[in-house]
């Protein structure tokens, strides 16, 4: 039995530390984990294991006997390979000098934060929003400020001119995560001109997160397959850090293997801070990493389709009349609102007991999410298929 003690002040925690906060994701997943047929829908991956390709790449690494130290920046072949996969998908070339590997996006998102905010400065960033950034702010010293997104029967979409009146002189960076978790929000080129104007004019750096950005929907946001990107409007000279994973687009979840592009001239400074996490990526995760971009695409077409299935089904939610959900146009994720509702947390629980299904609750991505919920739709259709007929019979009990 865990016992869980005070953390008593004469310890003299950092207060950083002390004030991680935690995970409201993870707090739902521990209330239901052990549910007999419970269909978990609360976290954010697939539910397809890593393609064998991808795996056997891995395995002949560890078999050739690569287990040892390598580059910090990341094994050449990785970084070469992902030049030629974003000059595939931009269309331009890319120098590989501009990729430095991690051991997933967290720890990109953490490096990308680290090189510009720290104590006593703001980073802002839209709400509802995926938690762990704010995590990462948070434990760096500095204070993440989230700013809400307007929402309609249209979806949500992002308040520039609110955005400019969050900034203080103590704001550092933005972030911005377009497709976006858990909202679906995708980024027009309108949208990311004007952010990266007012970030030239307040001389603010932009983390951007693009995870998602194979994941799109919406014909007026995509661009050849893919969604707008920083990439189409910047320029070499803009401030702006790329942090991004395998996680998605590959099925490597649990490989925990990402990347930070940034200006080759931070190359040393993203080194070092890549030496004191954790001294670099085990080279057989990195040969998992060039089969994924060489060989994948196939692979990602078919999530990407799967994906798209899935939000036809979970769209039929909205057939019951009791709940609110705009078509995502980018992601894979439902953020629903049950009409008449409680909290989410109470909703979330109550979902668990009354109808087997695990859904993340919408306050864990900020007080913006209060009242919604977030469903992971990158899912066996026939599991959605249950997992909606499951949730809209449990709907009466929920809106009452």
């Amino acid at each position: 039995m865990n016992v869980t003690l005070p953390i008593s002040s004469s310890l003299h925690l950092r207060p950083e530390a002390e004030q991680a906060p935690t995970s409201g994701i993870v707090d739902v997943f521990n209330y239901g984990r052990h549910r007999e047929g419970l269909i978990p829908l609360w976290v954010g991956e697939g539910d397809l294991p890593t393609p064998s390709f991808i795996c056997e790449a891995a395995t002949r690494s560890l078999a050739a006997g690569e287990t040892f130290y390598t580059y910090q920046r990341g094994i050449p072949e990785l970084r070469q390979a992902l030049a030629r996969y974003h000059e595939r998908l931009y269309g331009r070339p890319v120098d590989a000098e501009r990729f430095f590997v991690t051991s997933g996006g967290m720890p990109a998102a953490q490096i990308a934060v680290r090189m510009v905010a720290g104590t006593g400065d703001e980073v802002l960033i839209p709400t509802p929003a995926w938690p762990n950034f704010a995590g990462a702010i948070t434990v760096s010293g500095a204070r993440p400020v989230g700013v809400p997104m307007n929402f309609s029967e249209a979806g949500w979409s992002l308040d520039v001119e609110r955005l400019e009146q969050a900034i203080t002189p103590r704001t550092r960076a933005f972030v911005i995560n377009s497709p976006a978790n858990p909202t679906g929000w995708t980024a027009s080129l309108a949208d990311l001109t004007a952010v990266l104007d007012m970030a030239r004019r307040h001389d603010i750096w932009i983390i951007a997160d693009e995870i998602y950005g194979r994941f799109v929907y919406d014909p007026a946001l995509t661009i050849d397959g893919r969604t707008p990107s920083f990439r189409d409007v910047m320029t070499p000279e803009d401030r702006v850090l790329f942090v991004q994973t395998f996680s998605k687009n590959w099925a490597m979840t649990g490989w925990r293997l990402g990347w930070v592009e940034a200006a080759p001239a931070l190359g040393q400074v993203i080194e070092n801070l890549i030496q004191y996490q954790n001294s670099g990526t085990p080279v057989f995760v990195q040969r998992g990493g060039v089969a994924a971009l060489d060989e994948g695409e196939a692979f990602v077409a078919h999530q990407i389709e799967r994906a798209r299935q899935g939000r036809d089904i979970v769209s039929r939610l909205t057939h019951s009349g009791l709940v609110d959900l705009p078509p995502p146009s980018g992601a894979f994720y439902a953020f629903l609102r049950v009409k008449g509702g409680r909290s989410s947390q109470e909703i979330a629980t109550r979902l668990i007991d009354e109808a087997n299904v695990g859904l993340a609750p919408g306050t864990a991505f900020g007080a913006a999410g209060e009242g919604y919920l977030r469903l992971c739709y990158a899912r066996n259709p026939q599991i959605l298929e249950e997992a909606v007929q499951r949730i809209t019979a449990a709907l009466p009990g929920l809106a009452s």
